[in-house]
């Protein structure tokens, strides 16, 4: 019979990742609540924990965290290729930072119990993954679901096609551990992970020769250097405005890839290929160039088997050998969910409100809900902005964070929160300067207007897909 222990609660936070983490930090923040966090890992971070060894945000450091406590030290890489631009934290600094959060913010207040290596199984029944304790948690508020999002990563998800006997095919985390070299690597899986695989491989001396990337969808890539704080905000202000101008003058959908890739706001692997695929990667131009030395990238659809001397895809065969190396990448990452009611009565679901945002909108969604009493006012504010996966999803997504950004700017509790919080990113305390001040004023001429287009694009778009 195991230990059972009654644990009463404001909160109950299933999943110590990002999001959860985020939340719990405005909370604790902004009221005298009481949380209990529980998570399946050892460590609070969530996939962090389980990401392959070499793994860095694809995003400044400063956007990403908790609103509290600084992620980095504002620092400029200056060497590699994201040179000149803000630093990007390793998986290990992420791990090591979410765990001083608990440890040196959380738990110290008095208010926060964490029951990691739990599993919950709903309705405030929580078991221990090792040992026989057992825990009942009576939230006197609301259960807060951190583990919607779906986060997946190579080194816990298998392959998505099969692999027969004799085949080399592991996660990209056994890259960081090879004892010798293979024929070759085959990189399976066209996203960011897969991205990251090329770059490791040719970072550590691999030529581009010995790497084939089977790619069953391009992509369309975001130019880091256009989303950065701190001295380049100016940069990234224009952007906005200039992406804004583009959606309001194009004719059509098509028009409007065109516009934004020739101004450099989405970039691409091959100029021959129209990608079919955003998933919020950014690069650098660096990488890109780096990227662009594959020469054998496979493009027959998804790898439906492997075995020991071809690789079977939807389009054709590929021939391989026994001894290369099938890099697993095909882990769907942070998948496309079906957005629900973040703020449902005592269940609150953690999804994105701002495109690709997810601790900003953990943070602004604990915000909300200390601020505001009723459903329907916070559902309204925390507009759900789904993960984009298909290329069409940009347009999508600038509409609904745009559309959000309207709603909190005019009201009189977000917009004052936003110009302090750290993890906006997009916001400044100081005044603006005279740049900044001529772009804005741009983009709010042509907000309305690009806004109108992109709902005429969407509805032109969705009726070609229905015939």
């Amino acid at each position: 019979m195991g230990t059972e222990t009654t644990v009463a609660t404001d909160y109950l936070v299933v999943g110590a990742g990002a999001m959860g983490m985020a939340f719990t930090d405005v909370v604790l923040a902004e009221t005298d609540a009481t949380v209990t966090v529980v998570d399946r890992h050892a460590r609070p971070g969530g996939h962090w924990n389980d990401a392959y060894p070499f793994v860095r945000l694809h995003q400044p450091s400063a956007f990403y965290g908790v609103n509290s406590r600084p992620l980095g030290g504002d620092r400029i890489d200056p060497i590699g290729w994201n040179q000149g631009l803000y630093e990007l934290a390793s998986g290990t600094e992420v791990v090591t930072y979410f765990d001083q959060v608990m440890r040196q913010q959380f738990l110290p207040t008095g208010r926060v119990q964490y029951l990691p290596l739990t599993h919950h199984h709903g309705d405030g029944r929580v078991t221990s993954l090792v040992s026989d304790r057992e825990w009942t948690v009576t939230a006197g508020g609301k259960t807060v679901d951190a583990t919607y999002m779906n986060v997946t990563v190579p080194s816990t998800s298998p392959p998505r096609y099969g692999v027969a006997d004799g085949v080399h095919c592991g996660p990209l985390n056994e890259l960081a551990t090879v004892s010798s070299p293979a024929d070759g690597y085959v990189i399976v899986g066209a996203g960011k992970t897969g991205a990251d695989a090329c770059l490791f491989l040719l970072a550590n001396g691999v030529e581009p020769d010995r790497i084939s990337w089977i790619m069953p969808r391009d992509s369309w890539y975001l130019d880091r250097a256009d989303i950065q704080p701190g001295r380049f905000f100016d940069r990234t202000t224009e952007r906005f405005v200039r992406q804004t101008v583009h959606i309001a003058e194009s004719a059509s959908v098509g028009e409007l890839f065109q516009r934004l890739e020739a101004d450099g706001l989405l970039l691409r692997l091959d100029p021959d290929i129209e990608p079919t695929m955003y998933r919020c990667s950014t690069i650098t131009s660096a990488e890109l160039e780096q990227l662009r030395r594959i020469d054998h990238v496979i493009r027959l659809g998804r790898v439906r088997r492997i075995e020991p001397d071809r690789i079977v895809l939807d389009g054709g065969t590929v021939p391989t050998t026994p001894s290369t190396f099938h890099v697993d990448c095909s882990a769907d990452g942070l998948e496309r969910r079906p957005a629900v009611p973040i703020f449902d009565e005592d269940r609150l679901t953690l999804q994105t409100v701002r495109h690709c945002q997810q601790v900003f909108s953990a943070a602004l969604i604990g915000h909300v809900e200390a601020a505001y009493d009723d459903d329907e006012t916070k559902n309204e504010l925390c507009t759900v902005v789904p993960h984009p996966d298909s290329a069409l999803d940009w347009l999508r997504c600038w509409l609904g964070s745009t559309s959000n950004m309207i709603r909190w700017r005019l009201d009189p509790e977000i917009g004052p929160w936003l110009e302090q919080a750290r993890l906006d990113g997009f916001s400044q305390p100081v005044p603006p300067s005279d740049a900044q001040r001529r772009a804005l004023a741009t983009a709010g001429r042509r907000t309305l207007e690009a806004i109108e287009q992109a709902q005429r694009h969407l509805a032109s778009a969705e009726a070609s897909e229905e015939r």
